[in-house]
């Protein structure tokens, strides 16, 4: 076995040994590297008490080359590969990983928050390039259909634009964001918390098999995993650090989406967040999370979270307008004399002068300019308001909306 080859198998035993983030480990590896790391955690050689105790726990199951091995094996015959830092299609921006801190941490797995050793990816394209320009769309599982409705749009439009969208592949907003990408041809990959053979839940198997296709699947975790808790928390690390931004969707009080935007937001990613009905039980940890961190961004479709995560004055999104109005192109003045016009019936120009505040010559000028516009009509008695348009039948045709477009 060439000396790679001990590296990579280093790599997925020590991954087996301790869970992915565990910052003892990631502090041997780039002191040592993985081999030697690996060769002192059996040997009982560890400087970290805990991390001693979780190795010899693990240890009694299995040794964890033969593990290793194993591991490799079962993930050839699934399709599925290793990627590692020593590969080309490692995603860099990983590395961040080293430097999060999250405030008050009461909670190990909020502190295990550790670059990867390696990932498992299923899929053709290569892992750092479809990450490049990527963004997270998450949320509840128990989504309404006001945010599933939402998350679709954005998984469309931003895979429309040649964004990948990430995910975490689980029912409600996951799932919607996955199937919007995938509806517009788009990449989309789904982050796993468990072994790729055992995709959780197993009610998206359908899902993940086109996400396979078109994408990618990926874990830290060798095939055969089990989806446990703590692993959903130790994975968000990766959605929120390997993506350019992270937008939430909708969240209840207590989410695994606004603790994955958390992650982002100290990650140095932007964290970003639909609003959605104060009524609603699974909007009330996306507002709190809004009123509670400052750099955390509001947005209300596509083109808002391309502002944010787009490249500097190129990606900005339009103002938001209301209807086109004939007369929001009028001065003051003319604005006002028409504002002065009783709604109906007409009015003598001195009392119009009066009631507008203009002088008698600038009224005239504006009232002229007024009829040409076909905004007001000239009577015997004075000036009065123009009918309104009317329609073959002739009724008055409804007044124009604008109904905004999540992409």
């Amino acid at each position: 076995m060439s000396t790679e080859d001990d590296s990579r198998l280093a790599r997925v035993a020590l991954t087996w040994l301790a869970e992915p983030g565990t910052r003892a480990v990631h502090h041997l590896v780039e002191q040592h590297g993985p081999v030697a790391t690996l060769d002192l955690l059996l040997d009982g050689g560890s400087p970290d008490s805990r991390l001693h105790n979780t190795v010899a726990a693990r240890s009694a199951a299995g040794d964890a080359r033969t593990v290793a091995v194993e591991a490799l094996e079962r993930a050839a015959r699934l399709g599925a590969r290793l990627v590692t830092p020593d590969d080309e299609e490692w995603p860099t921006q990983v590395a961040s990983l080293a430097a999060l801190r999250l405030p008050d941490v009461s909670r190990r797995v909020d502190g295990e928050t550790a670059p990867p050793l390696c990932f498992w990816v299923r899929g053709g394209w290569p892992l750092g390039e479809a990450l490049d320009r990527s963004v997270a769309v998450v949320g509840a599982r128990a989504a309404t259909g006001y945010g599933q409705h939402v998350a679709t749009e954005l998984g469309y439009g931003l895979a429309e634009r040649d964004w990948t969208v990430v995910s975490g592949g689980a029912f409600g907003i996951d799932a919607a964001a996955h199937r919007g990408a995938l509806t517009a041809g788009g990449l989309t990959v789904a982050v796993l918390a468990c072994g790729l053979d055992r995709p959780y839940p197993m009610g998206n198997a359908a899902l993940f098999d086109r996400i396979a296709e078109t994408g990618l699947l990926v874990s830290e975790w060798p095939p055969g995993a089990e989806p446990l808790r703590p692993r959903f928390l130790i994975r968000n690390r990766v959605i929120a650090a390997g993506t350019r931004g992270t937008v939430v969707v909708e969240a209840s009080a207590r989410s695994g989406a606004t603790q994955t935007a958390r992650r982002a937001i100290y990650a140095n990613r932007m964290a970003m967040v639909v609003p959605g009905p104060v009524t609603s039980a699974m909007s009330v940890g996306a507002h709190e999370f809004l009123r509670e961190h400052a750099k955390a961004r509001l947005v209300t479709g596509v083109a808002h979270v391309l502002e944010e995560v787009g490249r500097i004055g190129a990606d900005l999104a339009p103002l938001t307008r209301g209807p086109q109005r004939a007369s929001d192109a009028l001065d003051d003045d003319a604005r006002s004399l028409l504002e002065a016009l009783p709604r109906r019936g007409a009015m003598g120009v001195d009392r119009l002068c009066s009631r507008a505040g203009v002088d008698v010559r600038t009224a005239l000028r504006k009232l002229s300019l007024l009829e040409e516009l076909s905004m007001v009509v000239r009577r015997d008695d004075g000036y009065a308001l123009a009918p309104p348009a009317t329609t073959q039948r002739g009724k008055r045709p409804p007044a124009a909306t604008e109904v905004p477009r999540l992409v």
